[in-house]
């Protein structure tokens, strides 16, 4: 007998598969034969656009996946998926097997420290930042080296330095600390840094993490009772280790409309997928995280009503980072990424970056009755 049931599974709750299994089940909610189930380690929903904030001993509101799924019709399973079958058609969460007829991946990342000798057991991350707040409270803790000059390492070093002033933050960084904005901004960033006390070390290498500091290419060492690493990405092995096409960093190759080249069965979403637009390759932010989330729910939909999927197209639109919770820098940017020479400072731009950062527990919320689109643009010319 011919199976009449769909089975839909979305692996992780980040911001992407949030999204995607709650747009997926609101399109398909008259449709008795479609089941949508979203599967998660955790039953609590991180906000990781806020992690830095989380490590610097800020309360967060905290949310619950099965209270943000409430009335959706999403089928919450907690677990730990640990194989995937795609012959089958079957994860394994756990020890029991799940089967599924449409597979969404949306394992997101984590922090890279398999790189540099010591990190993985010397140096936190931002995956973890209950563990570094607590660290950064206890006594005789007195100095914090941050790993990475990236946005994310801009901004838990300025939040670090803000929120416990008493400790001396130095950040590490082989390049200009933000490096990827304009000149403005950069000089914004660094003004920043010398008013909240952080110390720069840039140009500089890391050679290996120690229990008490970092010693770099040259031989120093940065003294650090606290190293929080933010340099690099890896993506669980799940997806290479099922036979499914990745590339060299475990991210699934997809093609134009968010499937795996290599299962079409399979959509990847987030940090998970190699996403490829005419102007070159998605790199993982939430800007783009979102709307993958959307338009791989979307294109299930359309695969469902025997319609053609459409390909995903997007440019980036702006770098929003917060300096401490009163300072900010926006720098707009093209499509691929690259600086305009507009950057927004200063009091507009905290503004600006709680009104583009906030919470996205509002909009899973609306999702829930109406279909709305997180794409702040298409990019235009440079993606079609």
């Amino acid at each position: 007998m011919r199976k009449m049931r769909k089975d839909i599974v979305v692996v992780g709750a980040g911001y992407s598969g949030m999204l995607c299994a709650v747009r997926t089940a609101r399109r398909t909610r008259r449709d008795r034969d479609v089941t949508v189930t979203l599967v998660n380690p955790s039953d609590r929903f991180v906000e990781r656009l806020r992690t830095h904030q989380t490590a610097a001993g800020q309360d967060l509101a905290a949310h619950r996946i099965p209270d943000l799924l409430d009335g959706t019709g999403v089928v919450f399973r907690q677990g730990r998926v640990t194989a995937i079958d795609p012959g089958r058609r079957r994860i394994t969460v756990d020890t029991e097997d799940i089967g599924y007829d449409t597979l969404v991946l949306a394992l997101g990342s984590r922090a890279d420290t398999s790189r540099v000798p010591g990190a993985d057991e010397h140096a936190f991350t931002l995956d973890e930042p209950d563990r570094l707040a607590a660290r950064l409270t206890e006594p005789g803790v007195r100095t914090v080296a941050v790993c990475g000059g990236g946005l994310t390492g801009v901004e838990a070093a300025a939040e670090i330095a803000e929120s416990h002033p008493g400790l001396d933050v130095t950040l590490v960084s082989r390049g200009e600390p933000a490096a990827m904005m304009g000149d403005r901004a950069r000089a914004y960033v660094s003004r920043a840094f010398a008013r909240l006390g952080v110390t720069v070390r840039a140009g500089e290498a890391v050679a290996k993490v120690l229990p008490d500091g970092v010693e770099l290419a040259d031989g120093s060492v940065v003294p650090s009772d606290a190293t929080l690493w933010t340099t690099g990405v890896r993506v669980p092995g799940l997806a290479t280790a099922a036979g499914i096409t990745t590339d060299r960093s475990g991210r699934v190759v997809v093609d134009a409309a968010l499937r795996s080249v290599s299962h079409p069965e399979v959509f990847a979403i987030g940090d998970a997928a190699a996403v490829r637009q005419p102007w070159g390759e998605l790199h993982g932010t939430c800007q783009t995280g979102m709307p993958t989330g959307a338009h791989a729910a979307d294109n299930i939909v359309r695969l469902l009503r025997g319609r053609a999927p459409r390909p995903f197209r997007i440019g980036y639109f702006h770098q929003p980072v917060s300096l401490g919770r009163r300072d900010a820098v926006i720098q707009f940017v093209r499509a691929d990424d690259t600086p305009r020479r507009l950057a927004l400072t200063g009091r507009a731009a905290v503004r600006y970056k709680e009104t583009v950062s906030s919470s996205p527990v509002p909009f899973f919320r609306i999702s829930r009755r109406v279909n709305v689109y997180p794409y702040l643009t298409k990019g235009g010319r440079a993606t079609r």
